[in-house]
């Protein structure tokens, strides 16, 4: 026969964290038969010791709400940040559309760039991809992908954009005839990155860094092949 505080034991033990609040979920009434028991508890507080059971519930909803708050914030931010991105890519697709000719859209394309404060945008293709030799007039946006590809390899790895700097060399390679470049965003164009790259300058070394959002480059980078090829013909 076991004595008065050994059962009191077995219960205690048998009276874990699950067991608690599988009572409580079926018996919620409990807190009403004890409500002023339930007043008198009190919990642990990394600051102040212990505070009732009532403060605890208290400081957690104030935390709950506080972090609603954040989150509506933060959805807020992002959908105005989403907002002006569909502008700026609608104004810049509006401008393309409707340009006369290919000279014509590059130009539109460099001018929307410099209404942000770039240096400008260039477009460069992949012969193998596209039909730009003569008689076009597009062999100047002509880029060598064997030429490319030690650049590609080095600054973009298995990634579609680039945002840093460029050596000497490497600007030769796409940028021939740009001045004073402080920094590019570079990203390759299409669904599979295999149709060339685009490039939007700056003079300001930086403007352009790792880390910054990529989401308005990858849109342009889908979007340019389709108003192209009304000039060029693919491969």
């Amino acid at each position: 026969m076991k004595h008065v505080g050994e059962e009191q034991q077995d219960v205690v033990t048998s009276l874990d964290d699950r067991a608690v609040v599988e009572y409580l979920l079926q018996h919620p009434e409990f807190f009403i038969r004890n409500a002023q028991s339930v007043e008198q508890m009190r919990v642990p507080h990394p600051v102040r010791g212990t505070i009732s059971l009532v403060e605890w519930h208290m400081a957690r909803a104030r935390h709950h709400i506080s972090t609603l708050e954040e989150n509506i914030s933060l959805l807020m931010a992002q959908a105005t940040t989403n907002e002006s991105l569909f502008y700026r890519l609608l104004h810049l697709q509006t401008r393309l559309a409707s340009a006369e000719s290919l000279d014509d859209m590059l130009m539109r394309f460099h001018r929307w760039a410099r209404d942000l404060g770039l240096a400008g945008a260039t477009v460069r293709l992949f012969p193998d991809r596209w039909r730009i030799g003569a008689p076009t007039s597009a062999t100047h946006l002509a880029l060598s992908r064997q030429a490319f590809e030690p650049l590609r390899i080095q600054r973009l790895g298995h990634q579609r954009h680039y945002l840093g700097s460029l050596n000497g060399p490497e600007l030769l390679v796409v940028l021939p005839d740009a001045k004073a470049i402080g920094s590019v965003a570079m990203s390759m164009l299409g669904s599979d990155s295999d149709l060339g790259v685009i490039l939007f300058s700056s003079r300001d070394v930086h403007h352009y860094q790792q880390g910054q959002g990529t989401q308005l480059l990858q849109e342009i980078a889908l979007m340019l092949p389709g108003l192209l090829e009304r000039w060029i013909e693919r491969v």
